[in-house]
């Protein structure tokens, strides 16, 4: 009962970490023309192989962006880690958007991802610097894919493992590297079905929370099939908001390889007490 009543303290407490901010504005490949052609010609089954990709790759750095448009305005929250895919474990800072006059007194939240749950740190009116919130992301109603304010960055590959549609757009960059761009729409049960072991009860949290279980994105996959870029469009209605709220989540990955180490907190590092409102 402890163990729930946590989770259910602290999905409280994430839920506002969105509507809080909504509601508080008013090169050709190695292979040649050949191996190029191939790639583009089943693009849904290319995306489907993205996620197994990142973890035969093992690590990267990321780095998130979220973008929220309700009532004709627009508010970014961005984040900045590593993960290491294999563990599906990732460190994140997260920095809210500013306040209307200009000026922020938020400080960056600390957030340390694994599979099922969520550990926030600076986040949560009364919990002490110390501490930490740990949250079930399958309590949650999106899946934590909004909620945080960050994608999870294998989450956010494992979204495609529900690709339905997708068309080969072309070749481009980002930051520098060769890619390919692919546009389509993923099915969050699909997904769910198709995904991890540690993925598979957030996504389908997801798939019944949002809006609408369709997901369209724009993917970018370098030549070894690893994601360097994908945006989802998310669509959610909140306590607070009466239309749907728009989010576009982009997930930037890069420096694979790069050193990660994730240390999980202790028991007794983690908040158990009540939170107050914000």
């Amino acid at each position: 009962m402890a163990e729930r009543r946590r989770g259910l303290m602290g999905a409280g407490v994430l839920s506002g970490l969105v509507a809080g901010v909504c509601a508080g504005v008013a090169g050709c490949s190695a292979g040649g023309a050949a191996a190029e052609d191939g790639r583009a010609a089943d693009p849904v089954e290319t995306l489907h192989r993205a996620a197994d990709t990142l973890v035969a790759a093992g690590t990267s750095k990321a780095r998130t962006s979220m973008e929220m448009a309700t009532g004709g305005t627009r508010v970014t929250i961005r984040g900045q880690g590593v993960y290491d895919y294999r563990t599906q474990r990732g460190a994140l800072k997260v920095l809210l958007p500013q306040d209307p006059a200009g000026t922020s007194e938020h400080r960056p939240i600390t957030e340390l991802l694994a599979p099922g749950a969520l550990f926030m740190k600076n986040r949560g009116a009364g919990v002490p610097d110390d501490k930490w919130v740990r949250v079930e992301t399958a309590a949650l109603s999106d899946g934590n894919l909004v909620t945080g304010g960050a994608t999870d960055p294998f989450a956010a590959a494992e979204v495609l493992r529900g690709t339905r549609t997708a068309t080969y757009v072309g070749r481009t960059e980002v930051a520098g590297t060769a890619v390919r761009h692919y546009r389509g729409t993923a099915d969050l049960a699909f997904a769910a079905d198709k995904a991890s072991a540690g993925g598979r009860d957030a996504l389908r949290a997801a798939a019944s929370g949002f809006a609408t279980a369709r997901v369209p994105f724009d993917a970018y996959l370098d030549d070894e099939g690893r994601i360097r870029k994908v945006r989802h469009r998310f669509s959610f209605v909140n306590g607070q908001q009466k239309e749907a709220v728009a989010v576009a989540s982009t997930t930037l990955l890069y420096d694979f390889g790069a050193p990660v180490e994730v240390r999980l907190p202790a028991a007794e590092d983690i908040y158990a007490g009540r939170i107050a409102e914000e």
